[in-house]
């Protein structure tokens, strides 16, 4: 009768260890446990800090690689003075700046392509001489120096080590305005691994971090979405652009993975770019550049994948019938051309009549809307894509860095709401006008930055200091900027006078979901 009572005591210990605890107490060692874990990559942080060591990683392109760098700027002959280098004077116009900075002085280096550069004239015109003049009125005290670094074709992964050298330059400021390049260029991302997109915004808040970067490299390499370095592309100091290339555009085909590859790389390098300032206490500015959409049609427009014969025999007739009918009866021109588009809505061209079509009409959103498509499927991406747009709006929010849309100033300023040649003089570059609201508005930007303190009536001031720089330009600037242009028109329709685009090496396998035109 003894066994029994022999399982009472245990009973009654295994009751009191299982005892439930009070909800106070779990929350309690719950964030005891939190807070170690915190103190832990505290320590580390402040470790790699005090050994200066993660920042190095920041400078790692995990996608391209350059064989030689060449510098942007150089000493002049009095070593007084830093000028654009003999070596870039292809891409760059001159500029320059004192060796030795000065006191009272604050520097700003505009970062971009031609749109920077103030293509098709030059940096005359450019919105970055239109700030400096107003700077000087803004807060005439201070010596202001705008430096253009604008290069023709450039795009952001050769942007990124221009950063990078300024960096060396006493900045006070950075402005970035970059987007329309970024698919002149052959690279290959066939060893890309996509972060997923849900841990896209934690991935990068972490990588602002020197013990995340310095743990990431441990664990991966430098390499966050290659595979290895040794995968990247290499590439050259100059641009290598398939429209240099005589029938260039003909090496543009559909390639979605390419293009997603493309769009992945450019966030990567605005991240980067915005990075390597804040690490240097140097305020940026992000600026969305503006494209044309009313006035400048695809320039290429591919069918999409697998289309049998009897859909594009229906696709066909439907765009016979909506040119038929256009004269006479628009809006009947109008279904036909939406019933081409439910038979391929990825053909840009279509995309772009049926916007001039509702814009004839008065209906300018519709309208808008399918221009805004015919960018999007436009098979040469001589324009940012919607994706990239969204893509400097993520960057900019994560990091809380100013971002001006000088797609919207400029559009809003236009009479139907739709950005056309009224503040373009092509399908990207900003008119004279168009330059001069972009300065203006990045004088307010930097006031946010705390780097400016306008008075009162600098705008007034500004302005007619515009019309006297503007009148004294020579009429030779003016022939050459127009040259410049007709110039343009012809590259963009692949007819520079470069060697046939088929003596080209192709670094970059062509996906399957691709078609011949």
């Amino acid at each position: 009768m003894a066994a029994p009572d022999s399982f009472d005591e245990p009973a009654t210990v295994s009751q009191h260890r299982h005892r439930p605890q009070s909800p106070r107490r779990l929350w309690l060692l719950r964030g005891l446990s939190i807070l170690c874990g915190l103190s832990f990559f505290v320590v580390v942080e402040v470790t790699c800090s005090v050994l200066d060591v993660g920042d190095e990683l920041l400078d790692d392109d995990p996608f391209v690689g350059f064989n030689r760098l060449q510098p942007l700027f150089e000493l002049d002959e009095s070593s007084e003075r830093f000028v654009i280098a003999r070596s870039q004077r292809k891409y760059f116009v001159h500029d320059e700046f004192p060796a030795i900075k000065r006191a009272g002085t604050r520097r700003i280096f505009c970062l971009g392509g031609s749109t920077v550069q103030g293509r098709p004239f030059s940096r005359e015109t450019s919105f970055t001489t239109w700030l400096q003049l107003a700077l000087e009125q803004a807060q005439p005290e201070l010596n202001w120096e705008v430096i253009n670094c604008g290069g023709i074709s450039y795009a952001s992964y050769r942007l990124t080590p221009i950063l990078q050298e300024c960096l060396n330059d006493e900045p006070d400021a950075f402005i970035l305005c970059t987007g329309h390049n970024e698919f002149l260029e052959d690279r290959s991302y066939s060893n890309v691994r996509e972060v997923p997109s849900t841990l896209t915004v934690p991935f990068y808040s972490l990588s602002r971090f020197r013990s995340f970067r310095v743990f990431r490299h441990l664990l991966i390499g430098t390499s966050t979405l290659s595979e290895s370095d040794d995968h990247r592309d290499v590439i050259g100091p100059e641009v290598d652009a398939f429209l240099d290339y005589r029938n260039g555009i003909e090496a543009y085909h559909r390639d979605d993975g390419w293009r997603q590859g493309v769009i992945a790389h450019f966030e990567s390098n605005l991240e980067r770019m915005v990075h390597l300032a804040q690490a240097a206490n140097v305020p940026i500015i992000l600026v969305r550049p503006p494209s044309n959409l009313a006035d400048s049609p695809p320039f290429k427009s591919e069918h999409r994948s697998g289309m049998t014969p009897e859909e594009l025999s229906a696709w066909q007739a439907a765009i016979q019938t909506a040119r038929s009918s256009l004269k006479t009866f628009p809006a009947a021109a109008v279904e036909s051309l939406k019933e081409a588009l439910s038979i391929d809505d990825s053909f840009a061209e279509t995309h772009f009549e049926l916007g001039r079509l509702l814009e004839l009409l008065g209906d300018f959103d519709a309208a808008r809307q399918e221009f805004l498509l015919a960018r999007e499927h436009d098979i040469c991406p001589l324009r940012i894509l919607a994706p990239m747009e969204l893509a400097m709006t993520r960057v900019a929010d994560r990091n809380h860095v100013p971002l001006l849309d000088a797609h919207r100033l400029l559009e809003e300023q236009t009479r139907h709401g739709i950005l056309d040649g009224s503040m373009l003089v092509d399908h990207v570059h900003p008119s004279f006008a168009g330059h001069q609201s972009i300065a203006i508005a990045l004088v307010e930007q930097l006031r946010q930055t705390s780097l400016v303190s306008p008075q009162g009536d600098w705008q007034p001031q500004a302005r007619a200091a515009f019309d006297r720089h503007f009148e004294q330009l020579p009429d030779i600037y003016f022939a050459k900027g127009e040259q410049n242009l007709s110039n343009l028109r012809y590259w963009t329709q692949g007819m520079a006078d470069g060697p046939p685009v088929e003596s080209r090496p192709q670094q970059r396998a062509m996906s399957g979901n691709q078609q011949d035109p």
